[in-house]
């Protein structure tokens, strides 16, 4: 599965399901959204299979996304959850931040860990270097292409002309020959790095500037507790209590099919997604707006609301990968997304 395949499918309200193993991570990267060390909370296991294990061919997410912390410090859960997935039609993507790879090797643990799935992809910026060289990952993600597993790299950097970024792409692409994708994103002030790192500018008042459709709100995402949220910004998955209009359920109690139709048939999610709500901090803090909430929820009940949703998504699937990555990316690598197999778009930021 392409890395292409799931960004667009990332708009479809439930296509895909958002998964995190763990907190731990044996890393220790300045900027982790989810301030993940050695000690950290684990989701239970137990109520992870039995959810996923709720997939039927008929009712099932088209993608299942492990991550973390890091989620192969737990590889017979990724494991097995992969292999659930699977015999229900499921496709499964690990992110995973390299920590096995210091010499370049891919333990046997771990490539056990990884037989059902379909795509997998590596942690690499500045930071990753500073533990694991550049040089041993790569070697470590070719044994895992050459595994028959399609690859891709998640590179982050300060911003859009931040030179590392230059000089990372160009590795990537020399190294694989495009035959591995490249996601890129910029440091965001979230975990370690909150106090660090910048915001991105949000135009002022009276610019012209309207909410825009929030393609983030579309997959269920099961945070470290079990809880599942209907968004993967890391204030929502970390706050609690979870707002109520962004709180789906929680995997010990709901299973897939009633986490999906809140999910899909949620009025307040159906204007977020379709209409937007302004920036991240105005939708999460919604409920303390009574007649903003109320406005949301009449309009996303409306008889047309559903078919909007469904139209909505249609058409940013349709625009493909790296329109979305031009949004909620660096928009100037956008186009690598489009790398790890044929395709006739251009790919050259």
């Amino acid at each position: 599965m392409r890395l292409a395949e799931i960004i667009e499918l990332r708009p479809v309200p439930a296509a895909g399901l958002l998964a995190t193993l763990t907190r731990r991570c044996p890393l220790s990267c300045a900027h982790c959204s989810t301030s993940s060390g050695p000690r950290g909370e684990d989701t239970p296991a137990d109520a992870l299979r039995r959810f996923v294990g709720g997939f039927t061919p008929g009712d099932r997410p088209e993608v299942l996304m492990l991550t973390g912390g890091e989620p192969l410090l737990r590889p017979a859960l990724v494991d097995g959850l992969a292999g659930l997935a699977a015999s229900a039609g499921t496709r499964t993507s690990v992110l995973s931040g390299m920590f096995f790879a210091t010499d370049g090797k891919v333990p046997a643990r771990i490539m056990r860990a990884l037989r059902h799935i379909d795509h997998f992809s590596a942690s690499i910026d500045v930071f990753h270097e500073r533990e694991v060289p550049r040089a041993a990952a790569f070697r470590a993600v070719h044994r895992i292409m050459e595994s028959g597993i399609e690859v891709s790299f998640h590179a982050v950097g300060r911003s859009a002309d931040d030179p590392y970024l230059t000089d990372i792409t160009a590795s990537i692409r020399a190294e694989f020959r495009d035959r591995a994708a490249v996601l890129v994103n910029h440091v965001r002030p979230a975990g370690r790095a909150a106090s660090w790192a910048t915001a991105r500018q949000v135009p002022p008042e009276g610019t012209g500037q309207r909410p825009a459709p929030c393609a983030m709100a579309a997959w269920p995402v099961v945070a470290f507790d079990g809880t599942v949220t209907a968004c993967c910004n890391q204030r929502v998955v970390d706050a609690r209590p979870v707002p109520d209009h962004l709180r789906l359920g929680h995997i010990a109690v709901d299973d897939w099919q009633a986490i999906r139709r809140r999910c899909q048939d949620s009025p307040v999610l159906r204007t977020i997604r379709t209409a937007g709500a302004g920036s991240c901090a105005d939708c999460r803090s919604l409920a303390r707006r009574p007649a903003e909430l109320d406005a949301a929820e009449r309009a996303g009940s409306r008889p047309a609301a559903g078919a909007m949703d469904t139209l909505g998504a249609r058409l940013q699937r349709d625009a493909g990968a790296a329109a979305l990555l031009r949004r909620y990316g660096s928009g100037p690598y956008a186009p690598l997304v489009l790398l790890g197999g044929p395709g006739d778009e251009e790919t050259s930021p």
